[in-house]
């Protein structure tokens, strides 16, 4: 007489081994979805209105700054490569004639209008998301005076030289902010994490490549963005109590 084959069931044990960490993984990968979408904890909370609120006046006046060197242009220009394009004008400012001399320097300044309007957008975005706040950006009293530097000089070589100086000093102040977030924002807000890195990355290589060409067409080949409204560089001590934060 054949015997009818028995279904064979592994041990109760294996399905607790299988099972279990199955759980406990999806639990944990949700845990860290829904931390991550939600507001800092404790000081990190506190920590990171403060600095999203600050890193986007800080680069709206990056706006106005870029703008002065590019010009500004009511309508965009199709054409590519076109080294007399402007950049699209900043709220509440009169539009803008170029006032830089070097094609580089304008093609520096586009670059860096359109990267400051991404970052202004992220972080507003990060605000939102986060804590439910809506933040209109507006200048900060040192964007402010940086602004009014550039837009009393001259166009030309001379307005190139303080531009570089200028921007470069605005970006090391960005550099010290991102360098704050990546140890004192919450440690689960990993794409605010990137964010500031990506800032902090993108502004130490501005600032040496203006520095290289402070030393190429300026012969100033020591400039450091350390202090005051422009950095400073050998002779130029005499203007440290006018650059004075």
């Amino acid at each position: 007489m054949s015997q009818q084959s028995a279904t064979v069931m592994p041990p109760r044990s294996l399905f607790s081994r299988l099972r279990w960490p199955a759980i406990a993984l999806a639990l944990a990968g949700a845990a860290a979805i829904s931390h991550a979408d939600a507001p800092g904890v404790g000081l990190t909370s506190q920590f990171e209105r403060e600095f999203l609120t600050s890193i986007i006046d800080h680069h709206f006046s990056a706006l106005r700054i870029t703008e002065l060197a590019a010009g500004t242009d009511p309508t965009r220009d199709p054409t590519l490569p076109n080294p007399a394009e402007g950049t699209s004008g900043t709220p509440g400012f009169q539009p803008t004639q170029a006032k830089a001399q070097m094609d580089e320097i304008k093609s520096m300044a586009r670059r860096e209008n359109r990267m400051q309007r991404e970052e202004i957008m992220t972080a507003q975005r990060f605000l939102k998301e986060w804590y439910g706040m809506n933040h209109e950006p507006a200048l900060t009293p040192q964007g402010r005076r940086q602004v009014r530097l550039l837009e009393e000089a001259r166009p030309g070589a001379d307005f190139d030289h303080l531009w570089m100086e200028t921007l470069s000093r605005h970006h090391y102040l960005a550099v010290t902010m991102a360098t704050d977030c990546l140890v004192a924002s919450d440690l689960k807000h990993a794409a605010l994490q990137r964010y500031c890195r990506g800032i902090q990355q993108a502004q130490i290589e501005g600032i040496n490549d203006m520095r290289e060409m402070l030393c190429k067409t300026r012969n100033i080949c020591d400039y450091q963005p350390l202090r005051g409204l422009k950095g400073r560089h050998t002779g130029s001590n005499s203007e440290a109590a006018a650059d004075a934060d």
